[in-house]
């Protein structure tokens, strides 16, 4: 098996495991996985900040949803959060999902986010970082003023 199908394997595990855990579970198809970030670092510390309930939230920019064809986030959604490496380390629910702009994030959400010391300077910093390498490659630019999709979720099941 290559590392693709390895993880498939992987993630139907952890989601048959909950669903036996929880047979009331609403969502009986298994939800997306994926991994916070866009580096291993950064993509294995926020899955263990999730495991460990620290992280209840992340903030992808609208721009991204749009440019991607993706659908938002809404309340009750599941999905499978994993490392770098794709092995599945947590399922969430989304419990709140926010559309604001980026210059009216709140120490308050930059906490909940729960990455670094969870200062909103903190947050500023590599969020605006975050966002100017994801839009580079396309040609478009970070602003002050493009909103993010505050997702606030919570953790149900860990590996």
């Amino acid at each position: 098996m290559n590392q693709e199908e390895v993880n498939t394997v992987s993630t139907d595990l952890i989601w048959n495991e909950f669903l036996a855990g929880h047979p009331d579970n609403p969502i009986r198809e298994k939800p997306e996985s994926f991994y916070f970030c866009d580096n291993k670092t950064d993509a294995d510390e926020c899955a263990d900040l999730v495991v460990k309930g620290i992280k209840q939230a992340t903030a992808t920019s609208l721009w991204w949803y749009e440019k991607h064809n993706e659908s938002l986030p809404e309340v009750g959604d599941q999905y499978i959060v994993t490392d770098w490496q794709g092995n599945p380390r947590a399922i969430i629910e989304t419990t709140k999902v926010e559309l604001t702009p980026y210059r009216e994030i709140t120490a308050e959400f930059a906490e909940i986010e729960g990455e670094g010391d969870k200062s909103l300077e903190y947050w500023r910093k590599v969020h605006e970082a975050y966002y100017t390498r994801e839009m580079e490659p396309y040609g478009d630019k970070f602003t002050e003023d493009m909103v993010i999709v505050c997702e606030h979720f919570k953790t149900i099941y860990t590996k």
